[in-house]
């Protein structure tokens, strides 16, 4: 059977192969309701699938987004990736996915993989982005979103949430149960400083604490992000003489990971211990006991970048704060806190 052209599409349609090239690429020029109606009625009637390599040869671009992110096992980065990919789809766009797993050269691996094969733009989600990253971005004048983390490497376009704002309400409702003092599971020594929503949920911690004339002295402790190794850095915190009344997590996984410490050490939570996390991951809801903690509007995030990422307008000259669309935080209250 003879494969169906675009010019096949154009002289049952009644129109010219340009006019049809419009509608299947939304433009760049518009087309008459009735005229489009016409040849997408064409377009199924003789089940033409337009050639994406050929059009990804004459655009010099794909329809396909990068998105780079630390590690899609982890609850958090797999919700994100999938919330991309859906708001990717609404735009007609497929998204291709790369995990860096927090190395600076496997991320600049999956950078030049994915600039090479033209995509549309690049969604990046950096842990720490080197200045071996951030030089290839440049070389390829590519069109980057910072989702999630804001690295200080490279000054585009960034989404974010208020992890500061967020993290001080986190552990101000804890003080006001009552704790004594609240405890902080943070990242580790090699967590950037600046840009990293870790850091900015330690600096939360510490001006909530602040704030109640409360010594943070010995009080932060160092763990991955994940539960499994955020367990284990618990069961020290937890054993030891001085367990703290009190936990703000940086993340939820290892919220998740205290909360598995404190059951194996018959802990009572919350009521020897209160717990509390950051991300509102979907597993935070089904935590034993269901897990306190700081919500994100992810999906609102994933549309954010991939609108950005897509967007002609999207290299402008701007301040800082203005490349910054930061999304509000909220606390979403549960029982590990100590609520009902």
């Amino acid at each position: 059977m003879a494969k169906v052209t675009r010019d096949d599409v154009a002289r049952l349609a009644g129109t010219s192969t340009a006019v049809v090239s419009y509608v299947i690429n939304n433009g760049p020029r518009p087309v008459a309701p009735a005229t489009r109606e016409r040849v997408l009625a064409a377009i199924k009637e003789l089940g033409y699938r337009p050639d994406r390599v050929a059009q990804a040869m004459a655009s010099r671009r794909t329809d396909l987004i990068g998105l780079i992110v630390p590690d899609a096992r982890q609850p958090f980065f797999g919700e994100m990736a999938h919330a991309v990919e859906q708001a990717a789809s609404e735009r007609g766009k497929m998204v291709l996915v790369g995990n860096s797993d927090y190395i600076g050269e496997r991320e600049v691996h999956y950078l030049r993989a994915f600039l090479g094969m033209r995509v549309s733009g690049l969604i990046l989600v950096s842990h720490a982005l080197n200045d071996l990253a951030a030089a290839e971005i440049e070389a390829w004048d590519a069109r980057v979103v910072l989702l999630h983390e804001r690295p200080e490497a490279i000054d585009d376009v960034a989404v974010v949430t208020d992890d500061l704002g967020g993290a001080q309400l986190a552990v101000r409702h804890l003080l006001e149960h009552g704790y004594e003092y609240v405890a902080c599971v943070g990242g580790t020594a090699d967590t950037p400083a600046v840009g990293d929503p870790v850091s900015d949920h330690v600096e939360g911690w510490r001006r909530a604490m602040d704030e109640a004339g409360i010594s943070t002295e010995g009080r932060l402790f160092e763990a991955p992000y994940n539960r499994y190794d955020a367990y284990r850095v618990a069961l020290e915190i937890l054993s030891g003489p001085r367990r703290p009344p009190a936990i703000f997590c940086s993340t939820d996984d290892q919220a998740i990971g205290v909360l598995r410490a404190a059951r194996e050490l018959r802990i009572d939570v919350p009521g020897e211990l209160a717990v509390a996390g950051f991300d509102d991951i979907k597993e935070a809801a089904l935590a034993d006991p269901p897990l306190t903690t700081v919500a994100s509007d992810r999906p609102a995030m994933a549309r954010a970048a991939v609108d950005l990422v897509l967007d002609d307008g999207l290299r402008v000259s701007g301040s800082r704060r203005e490349r910054l669309k930061v999304f509000p935080s909220r606390l979403v209250l549960r029982q590990s806190c100590g609520c009902s």
